[in-house]
Order: C-alpha cells, then structure tokens, then sequence
C-alpha cells in the first residue's frame, strides 16, 4: 500500500479535527477525499505528509512512518496544499530550481526543471516573476514543485480551487496524467471533478469516514450522482 493511516486521531484544543480515522490506498489509485468545510481533510492530509503530527494512531508512506522528522518518507511525497505557498518575489524557473535543490537533485535537477515546465504548461511563463502570474499559472507552479522530483504519492489539496473551466480542466488533466504512474488524493469540493479523475472516493465528516469506495458503488448509494449521495451522508 502506498498510503496507510491507522486509527488517527487530532486534536486542536477541545475539538476533535479526526476521530479514529482509517484507510489504506494502494499504488496507482486517484482517491477523491471530501467533505464539507472543517470535516478534517486538510488536517488529514497535513498529517500524512508529515506537516502535523497526530494525537494518537500512525500513518506509513511506501512502508515508511509518517511524521515532522521523517524526511525519506517525504522525499517520496509531492504536496499542493491548499494555499498553494509560492514566493512571488522569484521567477518560476529560479523557484523551480530552488524546490530542486531542497530535494537535492544534483545533475538531474536542470532536466528535471525543464521536463516539469513542458508537462505544466509554463513554458511561455518560466521568465516572469510568480507574483506576475495569473491564479492558474500560480496552480500550475504548485504542481510544478509537487512533481519537479517525481515522487510516488501525490496529495494534492483543492488543486483547482479559483480557477476558470479552461483552466480546470487543463489541470485535472494533468492530474489524470500523473495519476497513470503515482499514487494521487485529491480533496475537492467539486464533486464533477472526482467524477471525472477519481476511481474511488473517501468521504469524511466531523473527522469521521461516512463512505469510501469505488465512485459508482458510493454514488448509487443514493440515486446515480456522488453529490446526491454526500448530501445525504453530510447534510450539506
């Protein structure tokens, strides 16, 4: 299994993010994780990539164990999260080349910058400084950071929150394209975006599992469409 999270729980003070939360995605699987605002998903997803650590329970990378100081485990991880943090001051090809050193990718780091620039698109961006870029082009330098060393799990947090039809489709495209080779989880909001990506979803509410499966299995648990069937699980 690429992902396993085994009975996590957090807290923030008295209120309980993620309640004995478990699930295991193989390699190769795109996972939709959803929910309503403050159900846990980014909570969820900062724990496996090793940003908080949790109450109690344990999360393996690839076999490795999860946490703030387990720095093999995230060299095997690509993260977007949902802020998409990006020093504007720089231009994309030196921010680029900067994320490259972080993952210490020595000869293979100019290729790697070049390769990632032609799969998302920046090419005719690569010179202008990030705080220049349209939101769309600012999502496409995060995903640009999460693959530049071609980690086998991607987390990727509302990817294409913001950002126009033309460009959200270009994105889930490149998504789907990754998804071919690694293992991805997606949160969202939109449901039509794990229809459309996604072979099985994860819904969790108030820090709970609701549901999880395959997207025809969860979407027929209440009529033929996914958001039917999380409104119902969610009252949303």
């Amino acid at each position: 299994m690429s992902i396993v999270v085994s009975n996590i729980t957090k807290h923030y003070g008295s209120q309980k993010a993620l309640d004995d939360v478990s699930f295991a995605i193989p390699a190769g699987e795109i996972v939709g994780f959803i929910g309503p605002n403050g159900a846990g998903k980014s909570t969820m997803m900062k724990i496996i990539t090793g940003f908080f650590r949790a109450d109690a329970g344990s999360v393996t990378v690839c076999g490795l164990p999860a946490g703030p100081e387990a720095t093999e485990m995230k060299k095997l991880i690509g993260y977007l999260p949902e802020n998409n943090p990006l020093y504007l001051d720089m231009y994309v090809r030196e921010y680029l080349g900067y994320v490259a050193d972080i993952y210490r990718l020595g000869g293979r780091a100019r290729s790697a910058v070049d390769s990632v620039i032609e799969r998302t698109g920046l090419t005719p961006e690569q010179g202008k400084k990030i705080g220049a870029l349209s939101r769309g082009y600012r999502q496409r330098v995060g995903l640009a950071q999460a693959l530049i060393h071609d980690p086998q799990v991607l987390i990727l947090d509302e990817a294409t929150t913001g950002l126009d039809p033309n460009q959200i489709v270009e994105i889930r495209s490149l998504i789907s394209e990754a998804g071919r080779k690694k293992t991805v989880m997606l949160s969202t909001h939109i449901m039509q975006e794990v229809e459309a990506i996604c072979n099985r979803v994860i819904i969790i509410d108030h820090g709970r599992i609701v549901a999880d499966g395959p997207i025809e299995e969860i979407s027929s648990l209440a009529g033929a469409r996914l958001e039917e069937t999380f409104r119902q699980l969610t009252g949303k």
